[in-house]
């Protein structure tokens, strides 16, 4: 094995399928939510906000599934899951009268456990390829 292979490849190959299936499903979970409030809110512009967001999980299943550049893939996962969470919180704790943690919600708090989920998967799979 040559020194880029096993730098490449420090978590066992099972260990890395798991991994990157946790990921899948925590943006699906992430996904689901963002299409059913989405399509609660449409035609508003936060409704078509959340499909969007809810279309770009997908997508980057899909790219990370098909193994197309799926470095830049995990790289920019994280900002854009990072970016979720606090466009989320502005929107939701900022001058709106709720309070956080306690007016999270199911939904709130699903599609944030699934989304901070994804950020640790996904950043030891970027961590890993390197």
């Amino acid at each position: 094995m040559t020194t880029t292979e096993q730098r490449t490849q420090t978590l066992h190959p099972r260990s890395l399928a798991l991994l990157r299936w946790t990921g899948v499903i925590a943006a699906l979970a992430s996904a689901g939510v963002h299409f059913l409030l989405g399509v609660r809110m449409f035609p508003d512009g936060l409704g078509i906000s959340f499909l969007v967001a809810g279309l770009g999980f997908l997508a980057g299943i899909a790219l990370a599934l098909a193994d197309v550049r799926r470095r830049a893939v995990y790289a920019l996962g994280i900002p854009f899951t990072l970016g979720q969470i606090v466009l989320w919180y502005l929107f939701n704790f900022t001058g709106d009268g709720k309070s956080f943690p306690g007016d999270i919600g199911t939904l709130g708090a699903i599609d944030k456990i699934a989304q901070v989920i994804l950020i640790i998967v996904v950043a030891v799979l970027l961590w890993d390829s390197s």
